[in-house]
C-alpha cells in the first residue's frame, strides 16, 4: 500500500512539474527569439566607434563622464551622421525641438541598434512628432501647489523631495518634469537649497528625504557632499534617497570619488530607472556594482511605456535581469498624463495584465508594485489584480496566481 501511495505521489509530482514547465515555455520562446546578447554588444561597440569618430573623441574621453555630458548629441545633423536619418526625420526632430528640448549622451546613443526606428533606446531619447499632439498637462502632479519652500515637493506626512537641478544626461521623451528642462542646464542655487534644508530641519516629522531633479548625480561631488552632510546633521532625518538615471544613461558618472561620498553618508537608497532589458549593459552593471559596494541600496522605478516595455515578456526579462545586477524592481509607474507624452501611455488594464503575468510566474523579488499617481498630487495608488473573490463569514474565497479557486478559513475556530 505504501509503495502504491509513493508511486501516486511521484506521478502527481511529475504531472505538476510538466504543468509548470509548460507555463514558462512562452516566455522562453520569446527570449530565444530576442536578439543575441553578444550581437547586441558587438553592435553597441561598433556604434561607439562611429560616435567617437563623428565627435572626435577617444576611448579615454568616452570613459570621462564630463566629456559625455559636454558632448551630448542635441543637433539633428549630428544625429543624422551617426544614424543615417532621412531629411524628413530631421525636419520632424527639429520641429519638435522648437517646443521641447532634447539631448542624448553619447553612451546612451551607442545602444541604438541599426534598426533605430524600432529601438526602445531611440524611442525614449529622440523627439517624436507625436509629442506635438494636443492633450495632457505640463504639471500633472501639481508640484507647483505642493512646494512649501524653494526646491521642495511634499505630498506625504514623513517624507519629501528636494529638486536640486534640471540637468540630465539624457532628456527622456516621457519625462514628467519636462516643464523644468528649459533651454539651459541649471542647478538649484545654494540659497534655495539652504531654505529647503531649513524646511527639513524645522519639520521634525520629516524622516525621509529624496534628492532628485533632473538627475541628482549630475551635481558636482562638492555640492552633493554638502547636501548629504547637512541632512546627516538633522537628527530626525533617518533615510536619504537619491533619484538618478545615470547608471542607465551615463554610467561613467559613477566614479570612485562619487562612491566614496556615498560610502561616507549611510544609509543611502538610490532609485534609478531602467525601462528595457537592452539598457542593462556591462557598463550599467559595473556602475551598479560600484554603488552597491559603496553601501547604497538600489531600487528601480520603471515607467510603463507603449511600444517600449508594454509586453509581459519584456517586463519579466527586465525585472529578472535587474535582480542579476543587484537592483530590486521597486515600482512600475503608470505613465503620467504629461503634455506631449500621450503616445507613450497604456491603459491601466494593460498594466494590471503585466503584473498578473509576473505574480507567481517569476520570483517574488522580481515583482514590483504597479503605481498609478492620483491626479492633483494626491500621491501614489498601488494596484494589483483582485485575488479576493468572496468574503464570507469566517471564510475567504481566493484566486491563486494560476486562476485556481480556493477557500480558506479566515479565522480558525478556537
Amino acid at each position: 500500500m505504501r509503495e502504491t501511495g509513493n508511486l501516486y505521489n511521484l506521478y502527481q509530482s511529475l504531472l505538476r512539474s510538466k504543468e509548470l514547465t509548460e507555463d514558462v515555455l512562452p516566455f522562453l520562446e520569446a527570449m530565444n527569439a530576442a536578439p543575441d546578447p553578444e550581437d547586441v554588444r558587438k553592435e553597441a561597440a561598433a556604434r561607439k566607434e562611429q560616435i567617437l569618430k563623428v565627435l572626435g573623441g577617444s576611448d579615454a574621453d568616452w570613459a570621462n563622464w564630463k566629456w559625455q555630458l559636454k558632448n551630448r548629441i542635441k543637433d539633428s545633423a549630428i544625429l543624422a551622421q551617426i544614424l543615417g536619418l532621412s531629411d524628413m526625420e530631421r525636419k520632424r526632430i527639429d520641429k519638435v525641438s522648437n517646443v521641447y528640448r532634447w539631448a542624448i549622451s553619447p553612451y546612451y546613443l551607442s545602444l541604438v541598434g541599426h534598426d533605430y526606428v524600432n529601438s526602445p533606446i531611440y524611442r525614449q531619447s529622440v523627439p517624436d512628432i507625436r509629442e506635438l499632439s494636443p492633450g495632457g498637462s505640463l504639471d500633472p502632479m501639481n508640484e507647483a501647489l505642493t512646494s512649501p519652500a524653494p526646491c521642495v515637493t511634499r505630498r506625504y506626512p514623513d517624507r519629501m523631495i528636494i529638486n536640486v537641478t534640471n540637468q540630465c544626461a539624457m532628456y527622456c521623451r516621457h519625462c514628467q518634469r519636462r516643464r523644468n528642462i528649459g533651454e539651459v542646464d541649471r542647478h538649484s542655487c545654494m540659497e534655495d537649497i539652504a531654505q529647503a534644508m531649513d524646511y527639513v530641519a524645522n519639520n521634525t516629522e520629516i524622516r525621509d528625504v529624496l534628492i532628485t531633479g533632473g538627475d541628482a548625480l549630475l551635481l558636482s561631488n562638492k555640492a552633493l557632499k554638502s547636501i548629504l552632510t547637512t541632512l546627516d546633521e538633522i537628527p530626525h532625518v533617518e533615510i536619504k534617497r537619491i533619484g538618478t538615471r545615470v547608471p542607465v544613461t551615463m554610467p561613467q558618472r559613477i566614479t570612485p570619488d562619487l562612491c566614496e561620498i556615498i560610502r561616507s553618508h549611510p544609509p543611502i537608497y538610490i532609485n534609478t530607472q531602467f525601462n528595457h532589458p537592452l539598457e542593462i549593459t556591462p557598463d550599467a552593471k559595473a556602475a551598479c556594482d560600484r554603488l552597491v559596494e559603496a553601501g547604497a541600496v538600489l531600487g528601480n522605478q520603471a515607467v510603463l511605456l507603449r511600444e517600449i516595455n508594454d509586453q509581459p515578456h519584456i517586463m519579466r526579462k527586465l525585472c529578472q535581469d535587474l535582480l542579476k545586477i543587484r537592483v530590486r524592481p521597486y515600482y512600475i509607474f503608470h505613465a503620467k498624463d504629461v503634455q506631449g507624452t500621450r503616445h507613450f501611455q497604456t491603459s491601466i488594464t494593460e498594466g494590471m495584465d503585466i503584473i498578473r503575468s509576473l505574480r507567481g510566474h517569476t520570483s517574488g523579488l522580481a515583482v514590483p508594485t504597479y503605481i498609478v499617481n492620483a491626479p492633483g498630487g494626491l500621491g501614489k495608488i498601488p494596484l494589483m489584480p483582485n485575488y479576493i473573490l468572496q468574503n464570507r463569514k469566517n471564510k475567504m474565497v481566493l484566486k491563486t496566481w494560476e486562476g485556481k479557486i480556493v477557500e480558506i478559513e479566515d479565522r480558525p475556530q478556537l
